[in-house]
């Protein structure tokens, strides 16, 4: 009974072509807790075809086995986007470490784990990529939002800094070039205005004035 069993299995053909692997969409918590979609696709090959008969019950069920476990454990590590304050390396210092922006540097490490998982069963991982990444959907919306008030911030804080800097150079311009002596109060109106307008959603209206300025 084990001789025939033996003699089955050696008899089994193997190939040893390169194969690719979709792994289904997992969802899977970031460092910081949110939940993410994330799919890969992996590109292995038999190397040492005893070990891939022998040393496991079947070898693709084992590698599919391998790639879910060690999609969860990188993919914890990280979070969506960049985030203050989190380590992704292991060095104990911060970095800008994310799935969205270090997509490349994540798939080396997908493809490490796997590989340090299958060795013994025979296989070579050639090659891992992500297919899909995405919030999953609970929170796709909320997580839109935060985006877009964010670049809304950045953008204003741009504008603002940019209006600030017009301000000034046009206060050193006026006094260089003597046009008009204003005093403290008639600075800051001056000023106030000049924001409005270089910071505003909408086109000035001018307003005439044909009065003194005091």
């Amino acid at each position: 009974m084990g001789t025939s069993a033996t003699v089955n299995a050696i008899s089994k053909k193997i190939s040893l072509k390169a194969m690719t692997l979709n792994n289904g969409r997992q969802k899977i918590n970031d460092c910081l807790g949110n939940p993410v979609e994330i799919g890969i696709a992996v590109i292995w090959k038999v190397t040492d075809t005893a070990k891939a008969v022998f040393n496991v019950d079947n070898y693709k069920e084992y590698l599919s086995l391998q790639c879910d476990s060690a999609l969860r454990n990188i993919v914890r590590i990280y979070p969506y986007d960049v985030a203050t304050d989190v380590d992704t390396t292991g060095d104990g210092q911060a970095d800008e470490g994310s799935l969205r922006g270090s997509a490349e540097v994540v798939a080396e490490r997908i493809k490490d784990e796997i590989q340090s998982k299958v060795t013994d069963a025979g296989l070579e991982i050639v090659e891992a990529r992500i297919t899909y990444l995405a919030y999953a959907p609970e929170i796709a919306s909320v997580m839109l939002q935060r985006q877009q008030a964010s670049a809304i911030i950045d953008a204003r804080k741009m504008i603002v800094d940019g209006a600030v800097g017009m301000v000034e150079m046009a206060l050193e311009r006026l006094n260089e070039k003597d046009i008009v002596n204003l005093d403290e109060e008639r600075k800051a109106a001056m000023v106030s205005n000049l924001l409005v307008v270089l910071c505003g959603n909408h086109d000035a209206q001018p307003v005439v004035n044909s009065g003194s300025l005091y």
